[in-house]
C-alpha cells in the first residue's frame, strides 16, 4: 500500500467549496490515482459479483431494477474494499466541501449500470435517509473510464438550495415529478461528457440528479459510491418506510433524537 494515495491530502480550494455549496455538486479530477484504481477496481468488481443479490434478467425488472446493479456496504464483507471505503482522502474532501471538521460513514454502494441498462430517474437521495441534517454528501467514482453515453450522472444545479422536496422512492413517478419541477425552476442541467477512472463527483443529498441509460452494448458502467454525513448529526424520526429501513440497517437501530454514531458509522477523517 506504500505507493497508494488513499490517505494523502487532496487540496480543496475555497472556490471549489463555494461551487459545491452553490451548485450542489462538483467534479474533481484524479481523486484516486492510477495505482489506486488498478488495485481496487478488480477487487470491488469481484466483490460485487459475489455479493450482488440480483438474479433476474434485465428485461424482467422494473425501472429501478434496470437502472443499476446495487451492492451495499461492501466494506462489511471484504477487508480490501474496506480499505477503499475508509480512505481518509475521500472523507477529508467530503468534510472540506461540506465545511465541517469531521464526517461519518453512512454507507457505501457499488452502482454498476449494465450494457443496455436503463435510466436512473430524477430523485433526491435525502428521501431515503433518517438524518437530521442537510450536511450530507456522496462521492460517485467510476472505476473505469466512462462517457456520457454510458450513464453519466446528471445534475439540476442549484436544486440543493431549495431544500427537501417531498417525493417517493426512485421510480417513473419521481422522474415525472422532478422533471416538471426542474423545468419550472429553470435549473441548469449539467452532465460531464467524460470521466476518467479515479475522477469523482461529489453531490449533496439534496441535489436533484439522474442518469441516462447505458447505451453501450458491451461496457459496464462501474461506479463506487460512498455516502458521508457531518459528525454530530442526530437520527431523525423516519417519515417513510425507506427511512425506517435505513435507520435499522445503516444506523444500527439508533433511536430518533440520538446521535447517529453507531459502530456502522465511524468517523473517517
Amino acid at each position: 500500500m506504500a505507493n497508494f494515495e488513499l490517505d494523502s491530502k487532496y487540496k480543496i480550494t475555497k472556490k471549489q467549496t463555494e461551487t459545491f455549496q452553490n451548485k450542489g455538486h462538483i467534479l474533481l479530477k484524479n481523486v484516486a490515482s492510477k495505482d489506486d484504481i488498478s488495485h481496487f477496481q478488480p477487487i470491488i468488481n469481484k466483490a460485487c459479483k459475489k455479493h450482488n443479490p440480483e438474479t433476474r434478467k434485465l428485461e424482467e425488472r422494473d425501472t429501478y431494477g434496470k437502472a443499476f446493479l446495487q451492492t451495499m456496504n461492501l466494506w462489511q464483507v471484504d477487508e480490501e474494499v474496506k480499505k477503499f471505503v475508509f480512505a481518509k482522502r475521500f472523507a477529508q474532501i467530503a468534510a472540506d466541501l461540506l465545511g465541517v471538521e469531521k464526517v461519518r460513514l453512512y454507507h457505501d454502494q457499488a452502482l454498476f449500470k449494465e450494457p443496455n441498462g436503463g435510466h436512473t430517474p430524477w430523485h433526491q437521495d435525502q428521501y431515503y435517509w433518517a438524518l437530521d441534517t442537510d450536511k450530507t454528501i456522496t462521492m460517485w467514482m467510476p472505476l473505469v473510464d466512462i462517457t456520457k453515453e454510458m450513464g453519466m450522472l446528471t445534475f439540476a444545479s442549484g436544486s440543493n438550495l431549495e431544500g427537501y422536496i417531498e417525493a417517493k422512492e426512485i421510480s417513473d413517478f419521481t422522474e415525472e415529478l422532478f422533471e416538471q419541477y426542474v423545468i419550472e425552476k429553470q435549473f441548469l442541467i449539467e452532465t460531464p461528457k467524460f470521466m476518467k477512472a479515479g475522477d469523482a463527483m461529489f453531490h449533496s443529498g439534496l441535489t436533484i440528479h439522474s442518469a441516462p441509460e447505458n447505451q453501450s452494448e458491451t461496457k459496464m458502467r462501474e461506479v463506487m459510491t460512498i455516502i458521508y454525513f457531518a459528525d454530530g448529526t442526530k437520527v431523525s424520526k423516519p417519515n417513510n418506510k425507506h427511512q425506517e429501513a435505513d435507520r435499522v440497517k445503516w444506523l444500527g437501530s439508533i433511536e430518533p433524537g440520538e446521535l447517529a454514531a453507531s459502530e456502522l458509522n465511524p468517523v473517517l477523517n
